[in-house]
């Protein structure tokens, strides 16, 4: 029996017994933000128009000497954001961002980033891993539309995770980006003989 395809419920606009007005359908609360409305209510995102980025092919973008991107994509045709953090990486915003990643991130791409988060073990559809090459390459701008706007069956956390915080979980994505992807030559000359008696 599938008891939420059976649900019992109203029809739009059908009589109720239930509230005074005698109408099922209730008035907006004070304060309610819609998510999506006509047509856009229909898509899983709330949004049209966006084309994914393609697999197996990771985005370029210009780089400078040290690697950092320098162009400023805007995903989706959002208002221009800064292509790199504003915020300076300090312990106290890798803290924050992780507090948020988890609440908000976790139960898809998982504590690791890799995709594979409690919802997703449950049947929901996994989001590619952080730490493919492709969303490496990525600037900072891609993830901070991402959570402004959604993406695919991603819906927008642009309501509950202030403008900072999506910084703040950026730079804890890069963190978690790089513990996957660190080669002993990044680590700090006084760290490097420590690391190297670590069996692999």
């Amino acid at each position: 029996m599938q008891n939420m395809y059976e649900q019992p419920k109203y029809k739009p606009l059908t009589a109720s017994t239930l509230w005074e007005d005698g109408m099922s359908a209730r008035p907006d609360e004070p304060g309610t933000v819609a998510r999506s409305a006509g047509a856009l209510a229909g898509t899983s995102s709330g949004r049209v128009g966006d084309a994914p980025l393609p697999e197996n092919v990771a985005p370029t973008y210009p780089l400078d000497n040290a690697g950092r991107v320098i162009a400023k994509p805007v995903p989706g045709g959002a208002s221009p954001v800064a292509s790199v953090s504003p915020l300076p990486v300090t312990l106290d915003t890798l803290r924050r961002g992780q507090q948020r990643y988890d609440i908000y991130c976790a139960p898809c791409h998982s504590q690791a980033g890799d995709g594979d988060g409690m919802v997703v073990r449950r049947g929901f559809p996994a989001p590619p891993s952080y730490h493919s090459q492709k969303l490496r390459n990525a600037p900072d701008a891609h993830f901070y539309g991402v959570i402004s706007n959604g993406y695919g069956v991603m819906y927008s956390y642009a309501d509950v995770i202030e403008p900072q915080d999506r910084w703040a979980i950026i730079a804890y994505i890069r963190a978690l980006q790089l513990s996957q992807n660190a080669r002993l030559g990044d680590a700090p000359q006084a760290q490097r003989s420590l690391l190297a008696k670590i069996p692999e």
